[in-house]
């Protein structure tokens, strides 16, 4: 890709990258899972998601360093391939996840990859808690080698793999229809739109979102085994919502109290060089910079050289009267968004939304979707519940552009507020607590059915705690 002579080898590219990203985002919790202790399977999974959010905040810092590089976009590309060849080469030394080995009767190997994870005393337990497992399902449902249709038959038609399905696409969605994929795909955007016009300073910005991101992820990895996934789940959603209802505040009082347009801010420059909608339009006086940004076509804002906050010129969007606009001392171009005086505040909002995201709704999912399958099933229903949510951040981050065109940023963020509320009813009434449980465990508990409460749910996972 970083090498590519036009657009469509990009395209062909990223189709690939895509193929190993969607594989990995699944198989890699799962192998963790498969391969941890119980008592810190939630934080070992949690881990996976550190270096995600870790490697997104190093890619901002790499992007960041050759914004004023020759070949800016190639560099960055390219530098991205080094550590995928060093994980490549690292993998090769992986053992095998040991239930999949007894799945398939390798049950020697498997003993020895368990005696590496487990104390000796605990070894022969988890042996015999595989090989019951197994068993029972071998009876109950058949040969284990069945075509890929007849098992998703299967898998709806068993009531533990399809409660299972539920909590685990319900999370999925749900941690996308938070709108985080936005924030962080389009955070330097977003970063503009409240207020800061430099592309340099919006990346700049960009990257206390994506630090804070990765802070968050240490704070799940000290905790998930300690309070629970559902718990830390429902405790993130609150915040989410409460994060994203007032960034909507926020942009709608940025917008209202955007910079008026000035006719001879704007002639200033020439007749010619003034946005044509605002020329035309019946009452100019009520133009501020948002009415200017918004026009058809697209127009822009060139702001007051005595201040920012002061009545502004709108022109057409030109590289040379940016250029020109620049020119003069203490004048700045807008394209994305006004100047505001709540824009630190909001920038702050965005961290704490982060902050509230990532411990919970960033990690718990993953680690939901990795323990609360049947072994026979993981692969199918880790499989599906990624697929929903690639599908569900297609869905996100293709329509936030345009969404921010129909309903601002006030309505988008409000939206994403709502779908927000909608995710935290269904997760508290079919995503079950699966801290502290075997995997083996939850199983039963998903045969049992479970009754909601606020925090987690009645079952095995409080009777092992009160046990201990």
């Amino acid at each position: 890709m970083a090498a590519a002579p036009g657009p469509w080898m990009i395209i062909i590219g990223r189709i690939f990258v895509g193929l190993g990203v969607g594989m990995a985002s699944m198989t890699a919790p799962l192998y963790i899972s498969e391969a941890s202790p119980a008592r810190v399977r939630g934080a070992l999974v949690s881990t996976n998601g550190l270096l995600i959010t870790g490697g997104a905040f190093l890619s901002y810092v790499i992007n960041y360093a050759f914004t004023k590089t020759p070949g800016t976009w190639r560099w960055m590309l390219g530098v991205a391939g080094f550590p995928a060849l060093i994980q490549f080469l690292l993998m090769l030394w992986l053992p095998e996840s040991p239930r999949w080995l007894y799945m398939e009767n390798k049950t020697d190997e498997a003993r020895k990859i368990l005696e590496k994870i487990y104390p000796a005393e605990e070894v022969e337990e988890e042996v015999q808690a595989l090989k019951a497992s197994i068993e029972a399902e071998k009876a109950q449902e058949g040969p284990v080698n069945e075509n890929f249709f007849a098992k998703l038959k299967a898998a709806w038609g068993n009531v533990v793999v399809r409660r299972g399905l539920y909590a685990g696409i319900t999370v999925q969605v749900a941690q996308q229809f938070v709108g985080i994929n936005t924030v962080m795909y389009y955070s330097p955007t977003i970063v503009q739109f409240a207020g800061f016009a430099s592309n340099s300073t919006a990346l700049a910005l960009s990257l206390i979102t994506s630090g804070l991101n990765v802070v968050g992820t240490i704070i799940s990895m000290l905790f998930v085994d300690r309070y629970g996934r559902r718990r830390l789940m429902i405790v993130s959603m609150f915040g989410i919502i409460v994060c994203l209802v007032v960034l909507s505040v926020m942009f709608f009082e940025a917008a209202s109290h955007a910079p008026p347009v000035s006719h001879s801010e704007s002639f200033n420059f020439s007749v010619n060089s003034t946005c044509p909608s605002f020329v035309q339009a019946s009452n100019p006086a009520s133009w501020n910079c948002m009415t200017c940004l918004n026009a058809s076509p697209k127009c822009a804002f060139c702001s007051n050289g005595a201040s920012q906050y002061q009545p502004g010129a709108c022109l057409v969007v030109d590289d040379g009267l940016k250029d020109k606009c620049h020119s003069e001392q203490h004048r700045v171009w807008f394209t994305e968004g006004c100047p505001s005086k709540f824009g630190i505040f909001t920038v702050l909002l965005l961290g704490l939304y982060i902050i509230s995201y990532a411990p919970g709704m960033g990690t718990a999912p993953w680690i939901v979707n990795s323990e609360i399958y049947p072994l026979r099933y993981r692969g199918l229903g880790g499989g599906t519940a990624a697929v929903s949510n690639w599908v569900a951040n297609l869905i996100v981050s293709e329509s936030f552009l345009t969404l921010t065109e129909a309903l601002g940023s006030a309505g988008t963020f409000l939206l994403f507020a709502g779908f927000s509320f909608l995710g935290l009813v269904a997760i508290f009434f079919v995503v079950p607590e699966t801290k502290g449980l075997q995997l083996e465990e939850i199983e039963s508990v998903l045969q049992e059915g479970y009754k909601p409460t606020l925090f987690c749910c009645k079952g095995k996972a409080e009777e092992k705690d009160s046990g201990r």
